[in-house]
């Protein structure tokens, strides 16, 4: 009995139309949901409304960087609305911008620093906003702190209020800075794999984790120098803040016990003993303050208060569209990769392209390069140097400002510039250069894998599962030590050293930015405003504007963030947020992913390991 086609015919056509069916539906329920939600928040939204007398809330959220990184635009969108998310990230730029405007916001009284969600920040930042913090105070306004526990970022900025508030179960953690690292020789060798290393310079540690199994004493003393140098500015700026003696920050395990013991076991009681902070106060009993001090809002219960969210969005500026003479800025953010690189990342090509935008738009005056990188590959860290060259030739003034670190390559795209400011705690130098191959000839071989084979010459049969001769170590060796020769003449030439006198200062040292100074590494200590009127002094401009050089999105990709960021807050948080896990996950493959990242053409990195402090 022969099968009848056109019955076969009517069978795939009915499924085919309960596919495609479905198919419409599902996508219909998502577009209508999301248009639903679109129109709730249209019409269910209010504008900002600032009474008088308010408090500005300071609920920062996340991480405080110079630049964000780019991510999906829907993913951003998930992310903004009227509150932070404690994974993303916020301009330095902006908040303080939000806290010098409401310096002179008659509306604004006071400004309530609530930082429970306050993750990374370099000191260098944190200084930043605290000197914009001292700027409100010296408006006659007020600021108030209040947490449940203060880690010792969020003390740091805690610390410029008037009044720090403390929850009685709460504590103050001051731990002080550490900086620890895995060392994986006696791993590696267990596993068979070689590490061929390549290095010049007696400090440059990065990769010692590859060749030991602990801390070289170069690599202690230096650490030991850099750290109590950072942490001499923290509990300087804070005992100061607090009107307390710098030794009572960090105490010792005894000290620290026997204190306790005098509050009973109580560690907020302890912490107002120390004065640390001035009083305790549960939430409620910190509302009822506030409701004295300002007021009670025109609706619910609380205070009068207007968010850091919300007020930003109040207070951003228009565009202007009258193009005017301007001090162009350009972030430098990141490891410095080769090639391309997404915003908030540093691309050998992808930031070369910012700075010939610059150099060839005429109402660019001149350039202030924001730096905050631990450096990366040396061929891209010279072809972005060749292009602010090309800047300078063009008669346009290059200062560099130095957030919380321009180390190594971060250092090697500085050196060449007008003017260098960095700030006290800003980690700059590391002057130094480094290579690693990594092959697993005997690991392959205690499997039972190996390679043989034919080739031309030495070079065409390199690879991860053959030995690296003498000869060729020798040859990649002699590239390094000309990278170093490089990068100390580079340096001895554009600030004017000598080769002898850069040599000492470099071998891969990580400096402070209040040492730099010292040692004639920068010109000047200053934050990024310095460094915006000093590039417009050397450009003759009095009145002028500036304008951030970066790289944009999409029409289509801003549609959809700002169709998104209006109904952000309408979602579920489990939309919003990342799950403990993923967290835990981005973590542990941090320092993984750098290092597969590295995409230098000669396999040569200036790159600083050390410049990240706990």
């Amino acid at each position: 009995m022969s099968a009848n086609p056109s019955f076969f015919k009517r069978i795939c056509l009915f499924i085919w139309n309960i596919l495609n069916g479905t198919r419409k539906l599902v996508l219909n329920l998502i577009f209508f949901g999301i248009l639903a939600i679109i129109v709730v928040a249209i019409s269910s939204s209010e504008d900002i409304q600032v009474e008088n007398n308010s408090a500005l809330v300071l609920n920062l959220a996340g991480s405080i960087v110079d630049q964000k990184q780019q991510v999906d635009p829907i993913e951003a969108a998930l992310k903004q609305g009227n509150s932070g998310s404690a994974d993303g990230e916020i301009l330095l730029a902006d908040v303080l911008y939000v806290i010098d405007n409401a310096a002179q916001d008659d509306r604004i009284s006071t400004i309530v620093l609530d930082l429970a969600d306050l993750k990374r920040a370099g000191i260098s930042k944190l200084q930043s906003i605290g000197d914009a913090l001292k700027r409100f105070k010296e408006s006659g306004k007020k600021i108030v702190a209040i947490g449940h526990y203060y880690e010792q970022n969020q003390y740091f900025l805690a610390s410029f209020a008037d009044t720090v508030y403390l929850n009685p179960q709460g504590a103050v953690s001051l731990d002080g800075l550490s900086l620890y690292s895995l060392y994986f020789k006696s791993a590696l060798e267990k596993l068979k794999v070689k590490a061929h290393i390549f290095r010049v310079g007696t400090f440059k540690s990065a990769v010692e984790p590859y060749m030991r199994d602990d801390m070289s004493d170069a690599a202690k003393e230096a650490s030991n120098v850099l750290l109590s140098d950072i942490w001499q500015s923290y509990t300087q700026t804070v005992a100061s803040n607090r009107n307390i003696d710098a030794n009572s920050l960090t105490l010792n395990a005894q000290t620290y016990l026997s204190e306790l013991d005098k509050a009973q076991g109580n560690s907020a009681a302890m912490a107002v003993n120390m004065k640390w902070v001035d009083s305790l106060a549960t939430d409620e009993e910190f509302r009822k303050t506030m409701l004295e001090s300002v007021g009670k809002a025109k609706s619910g219960d609380s205070f009068k208060q207007v968010n850091f969210y919300d007020y930003l969005t109040l207070v951003t500026p228009l565009p202007d569209f009258v193009e005017q003479d301007s001090v162009g800025i350009i972030v430098a953010s990141g490891t410095i990769l080769n090639g391309s690189q997404p915003a908030g990342q540093i691309g050998g090509d992808s930031t070369t392209e910012l700075l010939r935008k610059a150099r060839f738009d005429k109402h660019i005056k001149a350039l202030v390069l924001r730096v905050d990188s631990p450096g990366g590959s040396a061929f891209a860290s010279e072809q972005i140097r060749q292009e602010l060259l090309a800047l300078k030739a063009a008669g346009k003034p290059v200062v560099v400002s130095m957030g919380s670190l321009a180390a190594s390559g971060g250092y090697w795209i500085s050196a060449s510039a007008d003017y260098i400011f960095a700030t006290p705690t800003t980690l700059t130098g590391s002057i130094g250069i480094f290579g690693m191959i990594t092959t697993f000839e005997d690991s392959l071989a205690s499997l039972g894998v190996h390679t043989d084979g034919v080739s031309t010459s030495e070079w065409a049969g390199l690879s991860v599962t053959r030995t690296l001769s003498p000869q060729i170590e020798a040859v990649i060796q002699r590239h390094i030590e000309r990278g170093y020769l490089d990068f100390i003449s580079l340096v001895a030439k554009e600030r004017k050293m000598t080769l002898e006198q850069v040599d000492t200062i470099a071998q891969g040292r990580v400096w402070s930015g209040k040492k730099a100074l010292e040692l004639g590494l920068v010109d000047e200590l200053g934050d990024l405003d310095q460094a915006i009127a000093k590039a417009a002094k050397l450009a003759d401009l009095t009145l002028f504007d500036t304008r951030i050089i970066e790289q944009e999105l999409t029409p289509e990709q801003q549609f959809i963030q700002q169709m998104f960021a209006s109904v952000s807050s309408y979602l579920p948080a489990s939309l919003s947020q990342s799950s403990v896990l993923e967290q835990m996950l981005a973590q542990w493959t941090g320092s993984l992913k750098t290092i597969t990242s590295f995409n230098d053409p000669n396999h040569v990195y200036v790159y600083c390991d050390n410049c990240a402090l706990n």
